[in-house]
């Protein structure tokens, strides 16, 4: 049972030992035990009349009650006082950047090919919260369904202050910085190339380890992400469970004043309490936060010739109510080989009915060489047509076909089956690039008429 030694009470409610050896416990989906003192877990039953240490016993659940036993998520959590505790009465507060779905703006058109420049860091001190700002959303937080994407912007840790969304899951990409999640049930660092998955209702407070940070939050209304199906690919590859870490139990004793902000259904409360909610001592189950290295994805692909659907490059998805097709698929173009014979390499130009989100963590997209720089995000809706820019293109028709090992490069994809719709953030301040669709404008008509390859 692995376990977090405390340096008990911290500095300025700051983790007390920054140096501190995180642990984790490798698996996706697994069930899990842990415990921070000895015996503070029950054991052979969940919620004994009496719990070691005064430690009370509470159930946080990520599904219904009743659903399938497979899709089925909890985790039972001994703390120093029950989460009743940890709220007060409600304020409403604004939050002026982060949005929520729907936002349909009259006078914003999300019809198009957009890209934006990395959004500058700011002198203003912004949390991970407060740092926030909404590029695009889609479907309806109300009826939990779709998802929104942020761009956050950090150089000013969290201090006696915390925060939960009582909407959404959220998947964190950091593209600059370095940040660590102290939430109720362990504590998770996480850098570029790595990602984390924090649950629907945890509470958790973020400090920058080191700054100014930035990166990208997909939001998810909807149903858990999950592992993808490999199908033919078949029990390798890919994604794999143990490459998942999640966090060993990690609590703090202390009675510092501190405020929580919740996000319900769009909005944004805030309460006060006299202590610091990330109490929980010892906990098991199936529903916590996790951390992927996104260096450990093994990538497929074509080994003798033709292109196949980025697909094949999906990392999470979280389904929506039609089969195959997503609420959200997390998709990852990382450093690979390009072995295929007689082929356009490249992603192909193409059209469909999914929404495509882009951000490029670092180096080089292969299908955008100029202008698509770590930071910078681009959006490509439904039914709107895009590929290769003109230099992409004339490269990859000409190149000499041998192996070909694409290196300084992770970009993503966030893929729905909803439309995204701009924010006015993103129409009005994020850094537009004004002239993105001119890359397709020098693509030349070729066809004369004649048979031959031209």
């Amino acid at each position: 049972m692995p376990d977090q030694t405390q340096d008990q009470k911290p500095t300025n409610n700051i983790v007390s030992n920054t140096n501190i050896e995180l642990k984790y416990m490798p698996g996706f989906g697994n069930d899990f035990e842990t415990e921070a003192l000895p015996d503070a877990l029950p054991q052979g039953m969940n919620s004994p009349q009496k719990c070691n240490y005064g430690l009370y016993a509470e159930q946080l659940s990520g599904t219904a009650f009743t659903a399938p036993r497979a899709e089925n998520e909890r985790t039972w959590c001994y703390r120093i006082r029950p989460s009743v505790k940890h709220v007060n009465k409600f304020t409403k507060i604004d939050m002026p950047y982060w949005k929520s779905a729907p936002n349909v703006l009259p006078d914003v058109i999300s019809l198009g090919q957009y890209r934006w420049n990395p959004v500058e860091h700011s002198s203003e001190n912004l949390t991970f919260i407060t740092g926030m700002r909404t590029m695009t959303t889609a479907g309806d937080v109300n009826t939990q369904v779709g998802l929104a994407n942020h761009i956050y912007l950090a150089n000013t840790s969290m201090v006696d202050e915390y925060f939960y969304s009582a909407d959404s899951e959220f998947l964190v990409i950091p593209q600059e910085g370095k940040l660590r999640f102290v939430t109720e049930l362990g504590i998770i660092d996480i850098e570029p190339k790595e990602i984390a998955i924090i649950p629907r209702g945890l509470v958790y407070r973020v400090e920058v380890l080191e700054g100014p940070a930035r990166g990208f939050v997909c939001e998810n209304y909807g149903q858990k992400l999950a592992l993808p199906g490999r199908g033919p690919i078949g029990a390798n590859c890919m994604a794999n469970t143990r490459d998942f870490k999640i966090p060993v139990a990690y609590y703090e004793d202390n009675d510092n004043p501190s405020k929580v902000v919740v996000k319900w259904c769009g909005q944004f409360h805030e309460t006060t309490i006299d202590h610091s909610p990330i109490d929980i001592v010892a906990w098991h189950g199936n529903y916590a936060p996790c951390k992927y290295d996104l260096r450990t994805y093994s990538p497929v692909g074509a080994i003798l010739f033709d292109h196949p659907d980025p697909s094949i490059f999906t990392v999470l998805t979280a389904p929506s109510g039609a089969e195959g097709t997503a609420n959200i698929d997390f998709v990852l173009f990382r450093e690979r080989w390009l072995v295929a014979e007689n082929t356009f390499r490249p992603p192909w130009y193409h059209k469909n009915v999914m929404s495509e989100l882009m951000g490029n963590i670092i180096g080089t997209y292969d299908a955008k060489p100029d202008g698509f720089m770590p930071g910078a995000t681009s959006l490509h809706n439904m039914m709107i047509p895009h590929g290769p820019d003109q230099a992409a293109f004339d490269n990859a028709s000409n190149e000499e076909m041998k192996p070909n090992f694409l290196d300084n490069t992770m970009s993503f994809m966030v893929e729905s089956r909803f439309p995204q719709h701009l924010t006015e953030f993103a129409a009005t301040e994020a850094p537009l690039q004004d002239d993105y669709a001119d890359c397709w404008t020098s693509l030349e008509k070729k066809f004369d008429g004649t048979p031959g390859i031209k």
